[in-house]
């Protein structure tokens, strides 16, 4: 990372409440074409989440923590602060010395931006503000929320906007947080209803919906420079696994999440 940061944009994407055997059923079927063709090996790779619901997960995240590899470790850390004693600090990890990921790629001169999504990001509030505060700009409109079938879209459009905006020299560290996938999100369904609620159907569909949409902001990630990209989810959700529904619970399906991280050449690559 010591070689990415600072000459690479970078984005963080989290696919929030994704559960990994969705999308790695959703891959291998071909039905998330635009995601699986940036995923190594056209897979999602297992990965424990640091938390198994937004807040805690997103805290831990923007600290250096990663979803972890689903095998024993230890495993270097892309990001890490300044900690004696850290066990996945490597040769490799962009160490910073400051409390978060966020300030620390301010201080080498990336502009970072918050697209938000879930009500942690909403700002409405002291919780929903704490989140977005640790970022130099934060967008946030009812649009990209839960309840909004078309959040992804308003998303996407917002990203367009920050990156046109920004300008040719300035580094830029996006992260955006996917509400598509959180409940509710039957309405991504053909044919479902509300009555009926969600279902680990509806789930893949609002996966579908993501990846219909997901090559505009790839591109518009990609369109200054070569941009390092991380897409992950930061928990899973249950839907009657052992009779347990939702998140905040320490289930196989809450704890386990896909990930993948790779490049998007820029426009230097096709010059």
């Amino acid at each position: 990372m010591n070689e990415i940061v600072g000459t690479h944009d970078l984005l963080l994407m989290t696919l929030d409440t994704l559960r990994h055997d969705v999308a790695d059923e959703l891959a291998a079927a071909g039905r998330i074409p635009n995601l699986a063709r940036h995923l190594p090996g056209g897979r999602w790779e297992r990965r424990h989440a640091p938390g198994s619901f937004t807040y805690a997960s997103h805290q831990a995240m923007f600290a250096g923590f990663l979803p972890t590899p689903a095998s024993p470790g230890p495993h270097p850390r892309l990001f890490a602060a300044r900690f004696a004693g850290s066990e996945t600090t490597a040769g490799g990890t962009f160490v910073y010395d400051t409390p978060d990921l966020v300030s620390g790629l301010a201080r080498q001169s990336y502009r970072t931006v918050c697209v938000g999504g879930v009500g942690f990001f909403n700002r409405q509030g002291p919780l929903g503000s704490v989140l977005p505060g640790l970022f130099q700009e934060s967008h946030w409109e009812p649009e990209f929320g839960v309840a909004s079938p078309t959040s992804f879209e308003a998303q996407v459009a917002r990203a367009e906007e920050v990156v046109s905006a920004l300008p040719a020299d300035e580094r830029l560290f996006l992260f955006v947080n996917v509400a598509a996938l959180h409940q509710p999100n039957w309405f991504h369904l053909p044919g479902a209803t509300r009555e009926a609620g969600d279902s680990r159907a509806t789930h893949a569909a609002a996966l579908e919906y993501v990846d219909r949409h997901v090559g505009r902001l790839f591109a518009a990630m990609s369109s200054r420079r070569r941009c390092f990209a991380i897409v992950c989810s930061d928990h899973g959700t249950a839907y009657g696994e052992d009779g347990f529904t939702g998140h905040r619970i320490g289930h196989e399906s809450v704890w386990t999440v896909p990930y993948a991280q790779f490049f998007l050449d820029g426009p230097e690559a096709t010059a």
